[in-house]
């Protein structure tokens, strides 16, 4: 699906979904508890892919299909080798190619037998508990996919993360999640100690709204809209809820991307028509998102007559332009690109058309419908 969207302002009220993220942890951690209920759990391909995979849970034996969900793929494959299930973890698109690098290091040490070491993936025997040693550079989901397991072995457990945890928000919101499932993981000086033996217990469990997604109308009330973004948790622990104070600093910006990757795509296009050179800094995991996020950024703004530089360290070097230029750009199959030109139509000379748009659906399956509410101009070329 391709669609052009004709530079308009937007205006009007909007509360974005539930949290990709939240949801995805509350998923888990009711499938392990066996039940309760999950009030305002997102609906996208990537939470549909972690709701297929939870009904294996109780077998022996398990084919996971984690459709292109890095955090499918990674939140479970630690919570089956806890649970002893042979279990087979198959993708697409990008997700083949994604690292895990640190469950192949680790999960050897410690009772699991990769049959597969390229996917799709197969594992074998059952997680014991001791130490891990994590590297906190390469993705927190690692650390989550462990925070989540661990609690189920007979013995405790520490995560030793071995370099600083980068995206600690995303622990935190699992630490915070699991506690309101009745299990504990303490945070310490080296990492997380887990108590062994703890069981999920069954909750009402609400899913706040996704500052990821949120993220979208701020920069374009930043860009000129008049957009009102109900159904925010203030006291969320959703990293990308720095957005908000982000968008309230003057140009030109200079934005540690440490703990908020995925706001990078959204955040280029407000500093690529902003005054001033703007850095965004610490942007590396952007490499293995799903597609190479700092290429592609950079890529397709530069397309449309931004000013985009990848420096050696990958930091993003944004020179400010007046306007873009519009004209046709690929999404990349990448829903946060896709999402972020959508936002930058709106300081485009001429219309924008995003080829292969439909991977929205990955997290945030109305964003079109939701614009065109708020007076968004989008015509659908093709399916």
């Amino acid at each position: 699906m391709d669609v052009r969207i004709t530079p308009s302002k937007l205006s009007g009220t909007i509360t974005p979904p539930p949290s990709k993220s939240v949801s995805h942890r509350a998923l888990i951690c009711s499938a392990l508890a066996g039940g309760g209920k999950i009030i305002n759990l997102l609906d996208c391909d990537d939470i549909t892919a972690t709701k297929n995979a939870l009904s294996a849970v109780r077998r022996k034996s398990a084919e996971i299909d984690c459709g292109e969900s890095g955090s499918t793929l990674r939140f479970l494959m630690p919570v089956f080798a806890a649970l002893g299930i042979t279990a087979v973890f198959k993708g697409r698109g990008e997700l083949p190619g994604r690292p895990i690098t640190p469950y192949l290091e680790q999960l050897p040490k410690h009772g699991i037998t990769f049959e597969r070491t390229e996917m799709p993936y197969k594992i074998s025997g059952g997680l014991t508990a001791g130490e891990y040693r994590v590297g906190g550079d390469v993705s927190s989901q690692f650390v989550t996919g462990l925070l989540l397991a661990l609690p189920l072995l007979g013995g405790d457990s520490e995560i030793v993360l071995t370099s600083p945890l980068q995206s600690k928000p995303y622990a935190d919101l699992t630490v915070a999640v699991m506690r309101d499932y009745g299990v504990v993981a303490e945070e310490t000086a080296r990492g997380y100690f887990i108590r062994g033996g703890q069981t999920y217990k069954p909750c009402v469990f609400t899913a706040e709204a996704d500052m990821s997604q949120a993220a979208f109308f701020a920069v374009a009330n930043a860009l000129g809209s008049e957009i009102r973004i109900n159904g925010l948790n203030p006291n969320s622990l959703q990293g990308d809820k720095a957005i908000f104070d982000i968008v309230k600093r003057p140009p030109p910006y200079e934005i540690d991307a440490s703990d908020i990757p995925d706001l990078v795509p959204v955040l280029s296009v407000l500093c690529a028509v902003s005054p001033g050179t703007s850095l965004i800094r610490n942007c590396s995991r952007l490499r293995f998102k799903e597609c190479d996020r700092l290429e592609a950024v950079s890529s397709v703004l530069n397309k449309i007559g931004g000013r985009v530089e990848i420096l050696p360290d990958c930091s993003l070097k944004i020179t400010g332009v007046k306007q873009l230029e519009g004209g046709v750009c690929p999404s990349r199959n990448d829903h946060r690109i896709a999402m972020s030109l959508s936002v930058a139509a709106a300081r485009c000379g001429k219309p924008l058309i995003v080829k292969g748009a439909e991977c929205v659906k990955k997290s945030y399956v109305n964003f079109f419908d939701d614009m065109e509410k708020l007076g968004g101009i989008v015509d659908v070329l093709g399916v």
